[in-house]
């Protein structure tokens, strides 16, 4: 019942959102306080330090469960795949309602209290409110969000805006467009607080503490202190000393990122703004002050916005390179006031186009005379779009990556394993009755020797040296975990226009209609006789296009369209103005002489009518910015001297041809559209339409819905744009191609166009088939359904077979190794209609789909988000590449998401790349790759350190000895230390391999390579340790011992062995000497032998730091080995030993290391990558034996069948979903659908139709 009880107390907050949490409510209770506090004694601290790195055992450790209303401490837990807890504590304060948005008779005498977002109690003074009206709100703050008690759902709710109370467009023209009094917004402000973005800079003292309580600190921390114990002060004084070196660069460098975030916050956090107080009254306040329903003025000259809000009055060109990475102007217009449009629920991703977004920079605004641009504050600091970016910096999701997890568990693994040693020791050494201090000693330094201290350190260092390799190639990261995550990438999608293709676009020609057929196509409006037609009207005024600081601006396709026209554009004056009606449009107007003709004389031009250049002067008088939801945009002008307005329409074809007249629309409209699509042009249609003479200028502006304009158009015809691909694209493809990285084309064009330019680009091969998903949804009595139509392509027009095999053998074969073909060589694209399709009804279908879906064409913003996580839900590891203007969402969402923008830093994505092109993405996975493999080197050579250390000290304790203090000095500075970082330098591969690296450290052949590794170094440590045993000279050794004088090398060495200082630790003797100089060369042969090059990063001969420091240490040890020095073997605590002795050691070090690299190189490298746990896995799933396999690849392939059978690797089924569906689908007889068939959803099984 208790348990039933708790289940129920447990609540849901953010529900559906990304940042879904569990919240239970707990009080504290004394007497598990009081336990708590005995423990924390008991422990010296650790219990306390437990229970502050476990939250959640924190608070039921020292509270008992009780109802969120009357709790004081709550526990939340996120919902998502990392489940992650957090502590919080309940605070209360003192408003006069329970909600913001609550209408209160309330005129307080004075400015009511801010609330308080800390530990002290918000209250407001007895005098200012009614005692009645008084109530007592709980609250809790988690990452910058208040959460406040709802009484009525008996659960905490976030407050995010004005978009809580469910306004429409409508409601916020008739409510909240009058501002609001100062008393409410002084009760606002207590629900909402200040509206700036504070992000605090933390101070020294507060970094310290949170950096020296981690756990690896901690750690190192209680070794320092065991070692000071045994008086090995001179490697503690070392271990203090690069912990205070790491502590002070980690403290600088958090500490310089939450400065520059700050200055970056700041810059325009707080700046005047005039606040609406009613229909005319305006007064200037802080922008801290504003809260969700003011009404703000944007001034003539622009701004940089303090606040989202929604325009409703008036106009404005905005910036939003800060959100999105694009330079391109926006032009935002006011919000709908009537109509269908003004009944919709506002939402600001849907109507983002009125929306002033907060951080972004308002070049102009245009206002209608005697009126102000005014704009109602819609969210206010951090719930703003430009807050929740910054949210996202300060409080970021912990990276999903195995290698972090299994680091974790193979750190657990080492405690197992010094656990071990520690009963041994304990057993070992009362057997030998040894102290019970020198017991307690011992047995704790094993742990500190099997867990390296150095290891977080050593594990980074691969991570930024390829920062700032990226950096030097001009790709800037923000998130240096997610490099790592680059190396594991097997599918990219990337955006077409200015990322696959360039930016601009040129005029190819036009394709005019006339009287319901089209004419002959022409290069462009250049002829005379056009630049009074209807068709170069709306080239010329159908576009978004501004003047800022006398230059045109605005999209790149607008610009060239326009340019095209020769027209010009004008910001009229207030004496134009009167020429139209009080609107101050934009005007266009021919050049003079393309109306009076050139060959015309000076008189001549002086006495052309007014009229005639009148009669091509139009005014925009209201536009209907372009949309990617609806694709097209509108405008509705008035030529000079005409009573009556006119609209013109631009946009998709295939939409705007829908919106037109059936007999203004060519019979080829179909044919003659999928010509130049095939063709890769990028097309766009026009329309117009002459307007009622009775719609006044009035009634334009208070149209409910842009639905009224657009509709029965006259078709005028097509303007034909040619969208180059960029050189790099191609080859670009082909290497992630041969690298078996699926890639996708996810764009906003026409499916027909994009098509066109996958083939084009080599993302579609000329033999491969291409499968249309064309999904209707369901209308009145048919259900929602599937055509599946297949689009021309070499395979069916090429007769003879010898074309394909010529492809393929170029395609394939490099350097003369041949690469197996799939044999279902086919592609599936849809437009972002089918996807929402497919997606709502056909859920069976879509992960089949995105499986071998190329081309994904008219995709919305989200849509783009959701097919990366659609990707990622069948275990893709996915990167996303674009320019950061639509694709935001899907920047973020990917795993990778790389943004081509000049910008160093943008908040749009982890990577972004100064390179306008996308040769950046093979540069990043390689150095991905890198990082990664050298993640794993580095892990696998710490962890080989350790146990080799740690076998030393074992064999040592069986005779009661062990390493030195400088011994274990020289181990773990000059050859650790040395090594582990300058094994890192190794530069990335400059090719990209089919093979990937893997993502786990536990797996088969990383497994295996440590295990055999571990085992060698045992059997020649222990070996070396049995037969210095077995020599004839062998004694206990003493100070009066003397073996050397039967050595040949005596001369060499002073005889040093004849001091009289007593070694009571017993660290001088032969076991030791033998097993220190075996050991310190077993460092060095594990570290050549994982210090792997290709096929992922440069040969380890090429890092002369690490050869350098190889060959350094390998000649210094043969040196001291072979002709011992006096005071580097009192330095050591070395003894000398005959020299046929050393020789032997020599021998077995040399063995040693040839047994490990032959290991590695064998049963790594060739058994297991190359045959069992080879990369038989393609991207879509698994590769089939190709007829033409050459000889080596059979003898591999019967050898992989033998080797996986014994390691029983072909029977367990796939890992990832995307290999489990490849299978599948193999097995499938009805997929790929056939050509002309239909797929219903009610049957969601393909029916035979009437052939298409």
């Amino acid at each position: 019942a208790d348990k039933m009880k708790t289940r129920e107390d447990v609540k849901i907050i953010n529900q559906g959102l990304e940042d879904e949490m569990e919240v239970s409510g707990y009080r504290p209770c004394l007497w598990k306080l009081v336990l708590v506090g005995v423990g924390a004694v008991c422990s010296g601290g650790l219990l306390l330090l437990l229970l502050y790195w476990l939250p959640e055992w924190g608070v039921k450790g020292t509270c008992t469960h009780t109802s969120l209303s009357d709790a004081h401490t709550l526990l939340l837990r996120t919902k998502d795949e990392f489940r992650q807890w957090f502590r919080v504590r309940v605070h209360r304060m003192l408003a006069p309602g329970r909600k913001p948005f609550e209408d209160l008779d309330v005129k307080p005498r004075g400015q009511l209290p801010n609330g308080d977002f800390g530990h002290q109690v918000c209250s407001v003074p007895d005098e200012q409110l009614p005692q009645e009206q008084q109530v007592w709100i709980q609250y809790f703050t988690h990452h910058s969000f208040r959460y406040y008690w709802n009484d009525a759902i008996q659960n905490f709710e976030f407050y995010q805006g004005l978009e809580d109370m469910k306004v429409s467009c409508a409601h916020i023209h008739s409510e909240h467009s009058h501002g609001l009094t100062k008393a409410l917004q002084d009760y606002r402000r207590l629900f909402f607080g200040e509206n700036e973005i504070a992000v605090k800079v933390p101070s020294l003292f507060k970094l310290l503490i949170k950096e020296v309580l981690n756990p690896f600190y901690v750690f190192q921390l209680f070794s320092v202190v065991l070692w000071s114990i045994e008086d090995y002060y001179y490697y503690a004084t070392a271990i203090v000393f690069m912990s205070v070196i790491s502590i002070a660069t980690s403290l600088y460098t958090i500490r310089k990122q939450y400065v520059m975030l700050h200055d970056m916050v700041a810059s325009h956090s707080v700046v005047r703004v005039s606040v609406c107080r009613g229909d005319k009254d305006t007064e200037q306040a802080m922008s801290t002050e504003l809260v969700p329903g003011d009404v703000i003025a944007i001034p003539a000259n622009g701004m940089v916005m303090p606040c989202d809000a929604v325009l409703f009055q008036g106009t404005c060109v905005v910036n939003e390179s800060m959100l999105t990475g694009e330079s391109v102007p926006v032009t935002k217009t006011s919000l709908p006031s009537s109509g269908d449009e003004a009944a919709r629920r506002y939402s600001m991703e849907e109507h983002k186009r009125h929306t002033l977004f907060c951080g972004t920079h308002v070049i102009q605004t245009r206002f209608y005379t005697g009126e102000l641009v005014k704009a109602v504050v819609i969210r206010t600091g951090f719930s703003t779009e430009k807050g929740q970016l910054v949210r996202s910096i300060l409080y970021p999701k912990p990276t999903d990556f195995r290698l972090y997890r299994d680091a974790y568990l193979f750190l657990l693994c080492l405690v197992g394993v010094a656990g071990i040693g520690f009963i041994y020791t304990i057993v070992l050494s009362i057997m030998n009755k040894v102290p019970p201090k020198t017991i307690i000693i011992e047995s704790l330094d094993i742990i500190t020797i099997t867990v390296p201290p150095a290891l977080p350190a050593a594990m980074t260092a691969g991570i930024v040296y390829a920062q700032r390799r990226l950096k030097r190639v001009g790709i800037f990261c923000i998130s240096p975990q997610r490099i790592n995550m680059c190396g594991q990438l097997n599918l990219v999608c990337f955006d077409k226009t200015g990322t696959l293709t360039e930016d601009g676009l040129d005029l190819w020609g036009i394709h005019r209609a006339e009287h319901g057929s089209f004419v002959a196509p022409e290069p462009g409006p250049v002829e005379e006789r056009l630049v009074k037609s209807t068709f170069m009207a709306c080239m010329a005024t159908c576009h978004s296009l501004t003047k800022i600081e006398g230059e045109l601006s605005g999209d790149p396709l607008d610009l060239k369209m326009f340019a095209a026209t020769c027209w010009v554009l004008e910001e009229p004056t207030e004496e134009e103005t009167a020429l139209h009606n009080p609107l101050m449009p934009t005007v266009v107007r021919p050049p003079r002489r393309a109306v009076t003709g050139d060959s015309q004389s000076q008189s001549q031009v002086q006495n052309t009518k007014i009229s005639e250049l009148n009669s091509c002067e139009m005014g925009i008088v209201r536009q209907f910015p372009f949309s990617s939801v609806l694709q097209r945009m509108s405008v509705v002008v008035r030529r000079l001297g005409d009573k009556h307005m006119e609209a013109f329409l631009k946009g998709a074809p295939e939409v705007v041809a829908g919106l037109c007249k059936p007999n203004s629309v060519p019979q080829s409209f179909t044919e003659t559209l999928e010509s130049y699509t095939r063709q890769g042009f990028r097309v766009i249609a026009l329309a117009h339409r002459q307007l009622e003479s009775k719609l006044s200028w009035h009634k334009v502006q208070t149209l409910s819905s842009r639905d009224l304009i657009e509709t029965d158009m006259e078709f005028l015809g097509l303007i034909v744009m040619q969208n180059k691909i960029k050189q790099e694209t191609a080859g670009v493809l082909t290497e992630l191609r041969r690298a078996n990285i699926r890639t996708l084309m996810v764009t906003g064009d026409n499916i027909l166009t994009a098509i066109s330019v996958a083939r084009d680009c080599g993302m579609i091969r000329p033999h491969e088939n291409v499968i249309v998903a064309d999904a209707a949804p369901p209308r009145d009595s048919c259900p929602p359904c599937i055509t599946w139509r297949y689009v021309e392509n070499l395979a069916q027009t090429a007769r003879d077979d010898q074309i394909i095999k010529q492809i393929l053998d170029k395609e394939w074969y490099n350097n003369g190794a041949q690469i197996l073909v799939e044999d279902e060589m086919y592609h599936f694209a849809l437009n972002g209609r089918a996807f929402a399709v497919i997606t709502e009804h056909f859920p069976q279908l879509i992960q089949k789909l995105a499986l071998r879906a190329t081309v994904f064409a008219r995709m919305a913003p989200d849509q783009k988000t959701q097919l990366v996580e659609i990707l990622q839900g069948i275990d893709y590891i996915v990167g996303m590449c674009g320019d950061g203007a639509n694709d935001c969402g899907a920047l973020k969402r990917a795993h990778s998401g790389i943004s081509l923008s000049e910008l160093e830093a943008s908040v749009a994505s982890p990577f972004t790349s100064s390179t306008s092109n996308i040769s950046c993405v093979p540069n990043l996975i390689r150095e991905g790759r890198a990082a990664l493999i050298t993640s794993f080197c580095v892990f696998k050579f710490m962890a080989l350190y350790s146990i080799i250390q740690y076998i030393s000290v074992i064999l040592l304790y069986w005779i009661l000895s062990n390493l030195g203090d400088f011994q274990f000095l020289f181990i773990d500075l000059v050859i650790i230390l040395i090594i582990a970082f300058t094994m890192s330098l190794n530069p990335a591969w400059k090719d990209l391999v089919r093979q990937r690296p893997p993502s786990s450290l536990i797996s088969g052949p990383l497994l295996c390579s440590v295990l055999t590794q571990i085992l060698t170094c045992l059997a020649f440590q222990v070996l070396t340790f049995y037969l210095v045993q077995q020599q004839s000279w062998y004694e206990t050794w003493t100070p009066q011992s003397d073996v050397c004088n039967v050595s040949r090398a005596s001369s060499f060495s002073d005889r040093h062995n004849g001091t009289t200082s007593h070694d009571h630790k017993n660290i001088r003797n032969y076991e030791n000497t033998s097993l220190f100089y075996v050991s310190s060369f077993q460092y060095l042969a594990v570290a050549i032998v994982f210090a792997k090059g290709k096929p992922f990063r440069q040969p380890s001969y090429k890092n002369w730091p690490f050869m350098l420091s190889c060959v350094s240490l390998y000649s210094f040890l043969l040196f001291i080995m072979l002709y011992p020095i006096s005071a580097i073997d009192n330095f050591l605590e070395i003894v000398c030993v005959p020299h046929d002795w050393r020789v032997t050691l020599v021998i077995i070090i040399a063995v040693n290391a040839i047994v490990s690299f032959m290991l590695e190189i064998l049963i790594v490298d060739i058994i297991l990558w190359r045959l069992v746990f080879r990369g038989s896995q393609g991207a879509n799933g698994p590769r089939e034996s190709s007829s033409g396999d050459t000889p080596q690849v059979a003898n591999d392939s019967w050898g992989a069948l033998f080797l996986s059978r014994l390691f029983c690797q072909r029977n367990k089924p796939p890992k990832v979903l995307y290999r489990h569906l490849a299978l599948e689908l193999q097995e499938d007889a009805d997929w790929p659908p056939k050509p002309s068939t239909v797929t219903y959803a009610a049957e969601a099984q393909p029916h035979i139709s009437a052939t298409l």
